[in-house]
This record gives C-alpha cells, sequence and structure tokens, in this order.
C-alpha cells in the first residue's frame, strides 16, 4: 500500500475502548496524514465523560449525537452521514472506521466502491462481516502502549492470541508461491503480504508474534526457503520458496 496522503478518522465513542486513542492516533499516522479526526457519541451520557480530555488532548473534533429514542443509539447514523459527505469532496485517499459494529460494514463497502482506501479498527470480537468489508483491519489488542511505530521493533508486546490460525496463513502463503513465483521458483515476500492482506483484511502479524512477514517465514524452515537480494539501489528484496 502507497503511503496515504489524507486520512479521514472517524470514531465511534459509544463502541470503542478511550484508552486505546493515542494508540489508534500513532497507528494511522504511520499510514500518512490525518486530516479529519472526529468522534461521535452522546456526551451528555455518564459512560463518555472521560472523554473530554483525550479529545482534547488528541485534538479530535467531538460531535454530539443526541438519542433521539430512549434505548436507541443512532451515533452510527451520524458517523455514516458524515463519511458519505466527506467522501463527495473527493479529496480524501483513505477513511478510518473506528468501531467494533457491524453496523458499519454497508458504509465500508460504499467507500470501499468508490476507490478509497478503509481501514477498520475495532476489538477482536468484531464481526467478520465489518472486517471483510475493509480493505485492511487492525485489532485494538494489537496496539500496545510501548508500539512506537511500524518500523520500531524494539519493545513491542505482542498479542499471542490462540485463535489465531497459523495454518490458515500457511495455505496463503503456498496459494501465492504458486501465483506469483518468478523464473527461480521463489515469490517476492512483499507480493505475498498483499495478497495476503487482500484476502484476509484482519491480517496483523502480531497476532501471530511477529513484527515483520520474513520473520514469521523464517520461524518455518521446514516449510521455506528464504533468500535476499539486492533490489534498486540498496533496497533489499527478499523472497521466498515453498519445500
Amino acid at each position: 500500500m502507497e503511503n496515504l496522503q489524507k486520512i479521514v478518522v472517524l470514531i465511534d465513542a459509544d463502541n470503542t475502548q478511550l484508552s486505546k486513542m493515542d494508540n489508534v492516533m500513532r497507528e494511522i499516522s504511520t499510514y500518512g496524514r490525518i486530516i479529519v479526526k472526529r468522534a461521535y457519541g452522546n456526551w451528555k451520557k455518564e459512560n463518555l465523560k472521560n472523554w473530554e480530555d483525550e479529545v482534547k488532548r488528541l485534538a479530535i473534533k467531538a460531535v454530539q449525537q443526541f438519542d433521539y429514542v430512549s434505548g436507541k443509539n443512532v451515533t452510527d447514523m451520524a458517523m455514516v452521514i458524515d463519511a458519505v459527505d466527506l467522501l463527495h469532496t473527493g479529496i480524501y485517499d483513505a477513511f478510518v472506521i473506528v468501531a467494533s459494529d457491524s453496523d458499519y460494514t454497508p458504509i465500508a463497502i460504499k467507500l470501499h466502491e468508490s476507490g478509497v482506501y478503509v481501514i477498520g479498527v475495532g476489538e477482536k470480537k468484531t464481526p467478520e462481516a465489518f472486517r471483510n468489508s475493509c480493505d485492511e483491519f487492525i485489532y485494538l489488542e494489537n496496539l500496545s502502549e510501548k508500539e512506537l511505530s511500524k518500523a520500531d521493533d524494539t519493545d513491542i508486546e505482542y498479542d499471542n492470541d490462540s485463535d489465531a490460525n497459523i495454518n490458515e496463513i500457511h495455505s496463503l502463503l503456498k496459494i501465492a508461491f504458486e501465483k506469483y513465483q518468478d523464473d527461480d521458483g521463489y515469490v517476492n515476500v512483499s507480493s505475498a503480504g498483499t495478497f495476503i492482506k487482500r484476502t484476509k483484511p484482519d491480517f496483523d502479524l502480531r497476532s501471530y508474534g511477529y513484527l515483520k512477514l520474513p520473520d514469521l517465514i523464517e520461524a518455518y524452515p521446514d516449510k521455506y526457503e528464504i533468500k535476499r537480494y539486492r533490489g534498486k539501489g540498496t533496497v533489499t528484496i527478499v523472497a521466498y520458496k515453498c519445500l
């Protein structure tokens, strides 16, 4: 994925973790420049009272959304309307939806169909439909307090999720090997990673205890042979073949 120049971040405050907002903004900033930052909720509610200081500190615009009917949360509708309005300006490269609710699946699909890059951010309980409607889905549980950037591999805390199915990743790596191998029988790891992300938007190496895909591949010498070679300039290309 190329670096995104103009990013919109829309947050459902009723449906996400306040304690992770700093990490979310830091993570998304590694993708490009965040232009719009909005958090939606009924700020009169007791459960949102702690959001004020964090919203001010992170320079997030707080959008008030009253509950017009008792017991009915309409925050998602307000977010969807704003997302469509912002999309129609035609100036943004990516939309980030911070929520763990399947109600955002239709707008994620709409944004994707319009050609912008869609990133979802939510808990691991997020329904698969919403996760798969995004180009990329980031789990809140994988955003550690110590993680400074995607390029910094020091002091990273990983979430080794027992439910993470490593066999599925091995299957996808094999498919990439069969489809994209070069004349020497090797596949560019970067190309394989792009394929896996397109197939499985919620793919996050941190769920398996790794920061980079070559690290995962090298951890299975019985399955893969890996090689590195010099590309254009000083770029090092990593490739693998299935054994």
